[in-house]
């Protein structure tokens, strides 16, 4: 049975909001927890004509990261359009295509789907339904997508706002190592850890240190792997394993898997802190907030209502869109809890970096970086 839709704001504050009705494949729901069977504005005539729906992947709407910020964009397009809405939630990577395919057969005039595993979905669908805009966050296949005028990729360089992370770990490290875990060996993930090593490394080259990365050879391209999206307590398991390694400062980059890691940190009465991915932790995972330092942003939500936007007005086009760190895609959240605990130096050795990076003094040399 599909898990029910939690609406939830992640980016920069917690919003609650009615879900809209849609088509969707048999077991699966679009009402929240105690949701009122009543029609919403848009079903019943208050709303635009135009329609926008999502497609989540197997982490579902709630997974307090990018799933949930993408989820807040198409709510955010709803509000400030006065369109209708529909999503379906996936449950297992065969679930995409036949999701996909009851967006199409409720109508929608643009379509985001929500991950790298949904690519090749998602490919097919857009070229099935040329009169259908698709947009996809996190996937952008260079070869075949430019041919399909109605595909727009949504990614986002976050190897930039990583190697911040990075450094930040690695100067705030009381013990000399930090760790990092993902959910599955893909880009979108290793781009991440990618960015973490790198901006490790460069603290060490200026500071003289040896902070040590557990979890992810970056030469190697290989690491520390809880195999999927879903399962907390198996990143609860790869998060002690780098911790009782002497990690004091854990990165996990496996959505809902990686709330484990956050679990971890937790049970260690202080002697361990995270940094969060994709969205603001202390929003998304705030029962959490005095564990994680910072987090690595991606707005998603801003770029999902931005391309149905464009879709509704007729501006809609299928060049990619890349989060960076000039433009705001990507960056590091505040500190939050953090804040007084980070030291002034090490703040303002975060912002020449930041500037750096974007005036390209500093080379970022993951492979996984996306490219228009």
């Amino acid at each position: 049975m599909k898990k029910l839709i939690v609406a939830a704001g992640v980016a920069l504050s917690a919003l609650a909001l009615t879900l809209s009705s849609c088509a969707q494949p048999p077991g699966s729901t679009t009402e929240s927890p105690g949701a009122s069977a009543a029609p919403s504005s848009a079903a019943s005539g208050g709303a635009s004509d135009f329609k926008a729906c999502m497609v989540s992947d197997s982490g579902g709407f709630d997974d307090k990261s990018f799933n949930q910020t993408s989820y807040k964009g198409l709510t955010d397009a709803k509000e400030q359009l006065g369109i209708q809405t529909g999503q379906v939630e996936s449950s297992a990577n065969a679930d995409y295509a036949k999701n996909i395919q009851s967006m199409v057969d409720a109508k929608c005039n643009i379509i985001v789907t929500v991950g790298f595993l949904l690519g090749d979905a998602t490919l097919a669908a857009a070229k099935k339904s040329p009169d259908i805009d698709f947009a996809i966050v996190d996937y952008n296949d260079t070869e075949k997508f430019p041919a399909v005028k109605n595909l727009k990729p949504l990614v986002f360089n976050t190897a930039e706002s990583s190697f911040l992370a990075g450094y930040l770990a690695a100067g705030m490290s009381q013990t000399g190592k930090v760790g990092t875990f993902g959910g599955a060996k893909i880009p979108t993930v290793t781009i991440f850890m990618d960015g973490f090593a790198q901006g490790v490394d460069y603290y060490n080259q200026q500071k003289g240190k040896n902070v040590a990365v557990l979890g992810w050879d970056a030469a190697k391209q290989d690491g520390q792997f809880t195999g999927d999206f879903e399962d907390t307590k198996g990143g609860q398991r790869v998060a002690q394993g780098l911790i009782s390694q002497g990690a004091d400062i854990i990165f996990p980059v496996a959505g809902p898997a990686g709330i484990g890691g956050l679990q971890a940190a937790k049970a260690s009465n202080g002697k361990v802190n995270a940094i969060w991915v994709d969205t603001d932790g202390c929003v998304s995972a705030e029962q959490y907030c005095s564990q994680i330092m910072s987090s690595v942003y991606k707005a998603m939500d801003v770029a999902v209502t931005d391309a149905i936007k464009a879709s509704k007005d007729g501006s809609f086009s299928n060049e990619p869109f890349i989060g960076t760190l000039e433009n705001n895609g990507t960056g590091l959240a505040p500190f939050h809890d953090f804040d007084a605990k980070v030291p002034a130096e090490l703040k303002s050795e975060l912002d020449a970096l930041k500037g750096d990076i974007v005036s390209g003094k500093i080379k970022i040399t993951s492979k996984s970086q996306p490219t228009s």
